[in-house]
């Protein structure tokens, strides 16, 4: 596993256990179809959340929730639909993003997290 996935992973883990301890349920991590990836799928009493995890060393060039783009939501938002036609839900969809700054990368103690819910439609 190259340097890169493994970060992702790693940032993917730390977004999945800080949402368990916001009371959100994991239904599925790494989701993948033709249209692309959702890094998590998490579900609230109200929601079925389709989350994209952002790991960034640094907000200093951008902030981490800036690089989820037009193009990039559109592929987040097909592939989001593709999983509601195979998993009916009477749950609200939503998308949210869940930055995490490590400045030290995989040895940084405490990574800071951000949770912005309702990100984009």
């Amino acid at each position: 596993m190259g340097a890169s996935k493994l970060a992702g992973s790693w940032g993917e883990a730390l977004a999945a256990e800080y949402l368990r301890r916001k009371k959100y349920t994991l239904v599925a991590a790494g989701y993948r179809c033709r249209f692309g990836e959702i890094d998590l799928i998490v579900r609230n009493r109200k929601n079925l959340v389709f989350v994209e995890v952002k790991l960034r060393k640094t907000a200093a060039f951008a902030a981490a929730r800036e690089f989820v783009d037009a193009r990039k939501r559109s592929r987040i938002r097909a592939t989001a639909s593709l999983y509601l036609a195979q998993n009916p839900t009477g749950l609200q969809p939503r998308f949210d993003v869940v930055e995490i700054y490590a400045p030290e990368g995989l040895q940084t103690e405490k990574p800071v997290i951000n949770h912005l819910e309702d990100a984009f439609q």
